[in-house]
């Protein structure tokens, strides 16, 4: 080795180097020795990057490569990022005005020193510490505290970047392989506790993930040898999934949270419980592994296992700080996932069960829906859709919108469906509802406000009832193309209090559709509400253009279409979707009477219906129809003081619907041997494909379905 040149010392956290002001942050935080002005002599100077200093007149001005005192070539530049930030006045003469002036650190991992004549390595291509062949292309352990200082901070920005588990584990692994180590494995607890709940039975590791060193690249090329690679004993090393016991060496190592060499006999005896027999051996000898346990805010969650090849340098002792740095922020990286993972999963339930899971199939209608949240980490809000059968084959239509979206807005959304869906099985009129619904806003708390509009539709009449509060107003699809924005009165908000709403009614021809939405569809920080409506309105002409004007475009395929209009940044709000497809029941399919409450009135029942079977061409059903029909309306007529009603409706299935002025509804009991009565509901129930009882504001309605041929 040239005696000219001098190899740099590692220095210490606590004494500062000669030439550095004990005040100065930045010398205290690099320890980097100030430079030798140069006077002349032939005492070594401090080297630029790599630990070497260079007498002057070493390489004479006419020499390739020589460099007058002061200068900075590019190459310097390029093996040296820190170069300027570690020199000090007075480092040269012929220096700029701004030489010494710091610059900001690449976000980056750094890369090593090591490439250049600057770095560890000698003229000769061998390490200047060990005399070892270097490896092309390997990268070489940090040789200052301002390297590891970057290189921590880099690395924690990465993990710090993760938001999901797999996220903040593979920042870990892609942070410090191959800068840090050549291999790593994260083991976590399975499962993973969350927040401050107490795991049950014993302490299980499983292997996360794992990270070694990529086969060499051809460096002149870049292309990846198609040979592959020759096997490491890196390769071998890790078991799957370990059990902890008590008292146990490696019980011991995480109980110490902090990191450590596994040469030390504690770390060694704890190896073959985390890597199993086969692996432990597999771990290079020396300070060429560091076992790191990861502890959350409470508890030891898992561990980090560091390791080098033999032909590295090994670790150092400030290498531990490193890995306990790592370690830290990976862990509390880890239990902050785990509480995000745990609340997304709270938020998508409570969505989930918020609305409906899947829309009823109601008669003479077709419906189909879409909620879209307002952001993927923000999966909850105030809108919701729903469709609720009622009795006469109608079904209530509705779609809300609560103030937010957030955790709140999504329970306070839940409570006025749950009362929306009460009031609806009252059989109240559109605006009663919403009345209601603003008195229960009301007693929620205050500033409770929310948007509702209420439509029900009688397939049998073709006509639709509709009551608005403050809601943005429905569109109806003609089967014809045409798109028409119907006029409902707005109407005040729900919550507001003290104000009246009025319902309409409108025709709602078979064959057209009808579009609730919620404001989040048609309004923006980029466009009001009234020409959302407007291209809504268009978008829908377009659409049914497509399919001719015979025939309406398919349900799902129109809802799809109508959420394409949203451009970049209008999804500012949640969006909540229903379309219903009216397709009505024809006259011909509807049998209605009014049979008296007296004893005749259940023989007479039968005999309607037969009638009515035997014009449809479904005589096959007309002795379970019979049976059925005589045993709902001798329980109608035994109680009930005005006309009972018998209506049976043919669409893809029987339906027959008996309603009376008595508000009990029936139940389904076993009657005993020594009963006279009591097994008509249970007749009902054996026979009829499905049944049930709705109570009216007028009495009730028990019906029954029977499937036919």
């Amino acid at each position: 080795m040239d005696s000219t040149r001098v190899t740099e010392q590692p220095t210490s956290f606590e004494r500062p180097e000669p030439g550095v002001d004990p005040a100065d942050p930045r010398g205290a935080l690099l320890h980097t020795p100030a430079r030798v002005p140069d006077t002349g002599s032939a005492s070594p100077v401090q080297g630029r990057s790599g630990g070497e200093s260079t007498a002057p007149g070493a390489a004479s001005p006419g020499t390739p490569g020589a460099t007058s005192p002061g200068t900075v070539t590019p190459g310097d530049t390029e093996r040296d990022p820190a170069g300027p930030e570690h020199s000090q006045p007075g480092a040269g003469q012929g220096a700029e005005p701004d030489a010494h002036r710091p610059r900001p650190v690449a976000e980056s991992i750094p890369v090593q020193p090591g490439a250049g004549p600057d770095g560890p390595q000698g003229p000769d291509g061998q390490e200047r510490r060990t005399g070892q062949a270097a490896q092309p292309g390997r990268p070489t352990p940090m040789r200052r505290d301002g390297d590891r200082l970057r290189f921590v901070g880099a690395a924690t920005r990465r993990i710090a970047r993760g938001i999901d588990l797999d996220e903040i584990v593979m920042g870990l692994c892609r942070a410090t392989v191959p800068t840090f180590s050549d291999a790593i494995l994260v083991y976590l607890r399975d499962p993973l506790p969350v927040g401050d709940e107490r795991p049950t039975g014993p302490l299980v590791l499983r292997l996360r993930r794992s990270d070694r060193l990529p086969p060499e690249r051809d460096t002149e090329g870049g292309f990846t040898p198609v040979a592959p690679p020759e096997p490491n004993e890196l390769d071998s090393v890790g078991a799957e999934l370990c059990t902890v016991r008590p008292g146990s060496a490696l019980a011991e190592v995480l109980r110490g949270v902090r990191p450590v060499f596994t040469d030390a006999p504690a770390a060694r005896a704890a190896l073959p419980e985390l890597l199993g027999e086969e692996g432990a051996p597999l771990v290079p000898e020396g300070q060429r592994a560091i076992l790191a346990p990861l502890r959350g805010r409470r508890r030891v969650i898992g561990a980090a296992l560091f390791l080098r090849r033999p032909e590295r340098l090994p670790f150092e002792a400030d290498d531990l700080l490193v890995a306990a740095q790592l370690a830290t922020h990976s862990a509390l990286g880890i239990d902050k996932a785990v509480l995000y993972g745990r609340e997304a999963y709270i938020a998508d339930e409570l969505q989930r069960t918020m609305l409906p899971e899947h829309l009823p199939r109601c008669t003479g209608v077709r419906l189909a829906s879409r909620y879209l949240p307002a952001a993927e980490t923000a999966r909850v809000g105030g809108d919701w859709y729903d469709a609720i059968p009622l009795p006469g084959s109608r079904v209530a239509l509705v779609v809300g919108d609560v103030m937010g979206h957030s955790m709140t807005s999504a329970a306070i959304m839940g409570q006025l469906r749950t009362t929306a869906q009460t009031l609806a099985g009252l059989d109240l009129p559109p605006q009663e509802v919403l009345h209601h619904l603003d008195e229960q806003a009301q007693r929620l708390g205050v500033d409770r406000m929310a948007t509702c509009l209420y439509a029900v539709y009688d397939p049998v009449s073709h006509r639709i009832t509709i009551a608005n509060a403050g809601h943005p107003p429905p569109v109806l699809l003609h089967l014809g193309g045409r798109a028409e924005v119907l006029r409902v009165p707005a109407g005040a908000p729900i919550g507001v209090g003290g104000v009246d709403f009025e319902a309409v009614e409108l025709d709602a021809p078979a064959g057209a559709t009808l579009l609730l939405y919620t404001d989040g569809l048609v309004e923006s920080r980029l466009r009001d509400v009234w020409t959302g409506i407007e291209q809504l309105r268009e978008k829908l002409a377009a659409t049914a253009q497509l399919t001719g004007a015979d025939h309406p475009p398919p349900l799902e395929a129109l809802c799809d279409e109508v959420l394409d209009m949203l451009g970049p940044g209008d999804r500012d709000d949640d969006i909540a979707l229903l379309a219903a497809r009216f397709d009505g029941i024809a006259p011909s399919d509807v049998a209605y009477w009014f049979l008296e409450p007296e004893d005749a009135a259940p023989g007479r029942a039968r005999r309607l219906a037969r009638r009515a079977l035997s014009r449809w061409d479904m005589e096959d059903l007309s002795d379970s129809v019979e049976l059925l029909v005589s045993e709902v309306v001798t329980n109608a007529v035994r109680y009930a003081t005005r006309p009972v009603t018998l209506r049976l409706l043919r669409t893809d299935v029987l339906r027959c619907e008996v309603g009376d002025d008595v508000p009990q509804l029936p139940r389904l009991r076993q009657a005993r041997a020594t009963d006279e009565g009591g097994r008509g509901l249970y007749l009902v129930n054996r026979l009829a494909r499905r049944w049930g009882a709705t109570r009216l504001s007028t009495g009730k309605v028990v019906w029954f379905e029977l499937n036919h041929g």
